[in-house]
Protein backbone atom coordinates (compact mmCIF):
# COMPACT_ATOMS: atom_id res chain seq x y z
CA UNK A 1 0.00 0.00 0.00
CA UNK A 2 2.77 2.36 0.76
CA UNK A 3 4.40 1.65 -2.96
CA UNK A 4 0.48 2.20 -4.41
CA UNK A 5 0.51 5.97 -2.70
CA UNK A 6 3.79 6.71 -3.78
CA UNK A 7 3.43 5.34 -7.64
CA UNK A 8 0.35 7.82 -7.38
CA UNK A 9 1.98 10.92 -5.00
CA UNK A 10 5.06 10.56 -8.54
CA UNK A 11 2.63 10.95 -11.40
CA UNK A 12 0.38 13.59 -9.80
CA UNK A 13 4.03 15.64 -9.32
CA UNK A 14 5.09 14.59 -12.96
CA UNK A 15 1.21 15.95 -13.91
CA UNK A 16 1.78 19.02 -12.00
CA UNK A 17 5.14 19.84 -13.14
CA UNK A 18 4.01 19.58 -17.02
CA UNK A 19 0.77 21.32 -16.33
CA UNK A 20 3.14 24.47 -15.07
CA UNK A 21 5.47 24.04 -17.67
CA UNK A 22 2.57 23.93 -20.50
CA UNK A 23 1.03 26.70 -18.34
CA UNK A 24 3.89 28.94 -18.60
CA UNK A 25 4.85 28.43 -22.10
CA UNK A 26 0.98 29.41 -23.29
CA UNK A 27 1.24 32.56 -21.19
CA UNK A 28 4.74 33.68 -22.60
CA UNK A 29 3.56 33.19 -25.76
CA UNK A 30 0.55 35.15 -25.65
CA UNK A 31 2.37 37.75 -23.51
CA UNK A 32 5.85 38.13 -25.55
CA UNK A 33 4.06 40.75 -27.73
CA UNK A 34 3.27 43.05 -25.30
CA UNK A 35 6.26 42.61 -23.45
CA UNK A 36 8.50 43.36 -26.56
CA UNK A 37 6.78 46.20 -27.53
CA UNK A 38 7.32 47.84 -23.73
CA UNK A 39 10.70 47.20 -24.07
CA UNK A 40 11.42 48.93 -26.89
CA UNK A 41 9.30 51.64 -26.19
CA UNK A 42 11.69 52.03 -23.36
CA UNK A 43 14.50 51.64 -24.93
CA UNK A 44 13.44 54.50 -27.63
CA UNK A 45 12.89 57.06 -24.81
CA UNK A 46 16.53 56.45 -22.98
CA UNK A 47 17.64 56.82 -26.95
CA UNK A 48 15.28 60.39 -27.10
CA UNK A 49 17.06 61.54 -24.01
CA UNK A 50 20.50 60.45 -24.90
CA UNK A 51 20.45 62.01 -28.31
CA UNK A 52 17.50 64.51 -28.40
CA UNK A 53 19.06 66.92 -26.09
CA UNK A 54 22.43 67.37 -28.16
CA UNK A 55 19.76 67.55 -31.36
CA UNK A 56 17.93 70.15 -29.52
CA UNK A 57 21.33 72.13 -28.74
CA UNK A 58 22.92 71.95 -31.60
CA UNK A 59 19.49 73.25 -33.64
CA UNK A 60 19.87 76.69 -31.19
CA UNK A 61 22.42 77.32 -31.68
CA UNK A 62 22.25 77.16 -35.52
CA UNK A 63 21.32 80.59 -37.10
CA UNK A 64 18.17 81.07 -39.56
CA UNK A 65 20.13 80.73 -43.13
CA UNK A 66 18.50 82.24 -46.04
CA UNK A 67 17.65 79.88 -48.95
CA UNK A 68 20.44 78.81 -51.26
CA UNK A 69 22.83 79.89 -47.99
CA UNK A 70 25.39 76.84 -47.76
CA UNK A 71 27.68 76.86 -44.49
CA UNK A 72 30.17 74.07 -43.71
CA UNK A 73 30.89 72.75 -40.24
CA UNK A 74 33.73 71.38 -39.50
CA UNK A 75 36.75 71.21 -36.90
CA UNK A 76 39.86 71.58 -38.45
CA UNK A 77 42.49 69.17 -37.20
CA UNK A 78 45.31 70.47 -34.78
CA UNK A 79 48.77 69.14 -35.97
CA UNK A 80 49.88 68.81 -32.64
CA UNK A 81 54.10 67.78 -33.31
CA UNK A 82 56.68 68.36 -30.39
CA UNK A 83 60.00 69.44 -31.34
CA UNK A 84 61.33 68.55 -27.46
CA UNK A 85 61.63 64.62 -28.33
CA UNK A 86 65.29 63.94 -28.13
CA UNK A 87 67.89 63.61 -30.75
CA UNK A 88 68.48 61.54 -33.41
CA UNK A 89 70.96 59.12 -33.38
CA UNK A 90 71.93 57.16 -36.58
CA UNK A 91 73.15 53.55 -36.17
CA UNK A 92 74.93 50.73 -38.44
CA UNK A 93 73.27 47.22 -38.27
CA UNK A 94 76.66 44.78 -37.29
CA UNK A 95 76.60 41.38 -38.66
Amino acid sequence: MLQYASAVGLVRTILIILLIYFGVKIIARLLSPFLIRFVAKKAEERFGQQFGGQFQRNQKHDKPKKEGEVSIDKIPKQKTSNKNVGDYVDFEEID
